[in-house]
């Protein structure tokens, strides 16, 4: 069919990945870490763009993901990127001539949960990697407020201290930097026998804890659904993430936790833009 496929790009501190889509199904699959100077990053994510390009012949669209703040494709200023009030749309579109949709990259996660994933009506998703991100849906629809609305990872949880700083990446790093002189990822963590080990756990899933209850208490979801880099932890992560939530539960219910069970959330919640 003409103009079928979608060229979707996942945009984020750590990795940089693209996909070919064709009917919500990823044909071909591209990863690279994300250079950290302004002009590396755009060169590297124009060359996946141009390469995933030759593999189709009818390409619709271009669906970016990426860490927001962000509005009509103008990419304000995010933590975890060299890019400041960076009219991203304008670059792509001008250089590859045809439609270019980009929106955060949680939101974009929470596009593909809801079609493509947990298919659910009221719910939020947050992204746990570099940072956090969030993204709502209400009612099926996606809910960004007037424009900048989403931003979960920004809630203020201890001494003026926000949810990202202290229970993402950047909060794990400065913990194991403290106790091992080392920078140690969360599964590395999951799999030492080592007091120290199990104190930072327990600090990043308090914090996780806090943040996610502090969500459900004020949205009431039907579920909440984590993607993101520290998926890959796996389940006693994830469990021990539920039992500190339950500590700050003020709802009396229980509200259900989970891995995203889609494989490239991202990639695909980017492709969704292009309809």
């Amino acid at each position: 069919m003409a103009g079928n496929d979608i060229i979707a790009i996942d945009l984020g501190g750590t990795n940089l990945r693209g996909g070919l889509v064709r009917n919500n199904k990823i044909l071909k699959y591209v990863k690279k870490q994300t250079p950290k100077q302004k002009n590396m990053l755009i060169k590297e994510l124009l060359n996946i763009i141009s390469e995933l390009m030759k593999n189709s012949k009818n390409v619709k669209g271009i669906g970016i993901a990426c860490p927001g703040p962000l509005k009509d494709g103008i990419i304000k200023n995010p933590p975890n990127l060299p890019l400041r009030n960076f009219n991203l749309k304008k670059i792509v579109q001008q250089k590859f001539r045809v439609r270019v949709e980009v929106e955060k990259d949680s939101t974009c996660v929470a596009l593909a949960e809801a079609k493509l994933g947990c298919k659910k009506k009221n719910f939020f998703i947050l992204t746990l990697g570099t940072g956090i991100g969030g993204g709502i849906i209400i009612n099926g629809s996606l809910y960004d407020g007037q424009g900048y609305g989403g931003e979960l990872g920004n809630i203020v949880l201890d001494h003026g201290e926000c949810f990202e700083n202290l229970a993402a990446w950047k909060g794990t790093k400065k913990l194991t930097k403290k106790y091992f002189g080392k920078e140690i990822l969360i599964n590395e963590l999951m799999r030492m026998k080592d007091k120290r080990a199990g104190k930072i756990l327990e600090q990043v899933t308090g914090y996780l804890g806090q943040g996610i209850a502090s969500l459900i208490n004020i949205f009431d979801p039907e579920i909440v659904v984590l993607a993101g880099g520290v998926r890959e932890t796996g389940q006693g992560f994830l469990n021990m993430i539920k039992k500190q939530t339950k500590k700050y539960i003020l709802l009396p219910r229980t509200t259900e936790i989970i891995w995203t069970k889609l494989t490239h959330p991202g990639t695909l919640g980017a492709s969704l833009l292009i309809k």
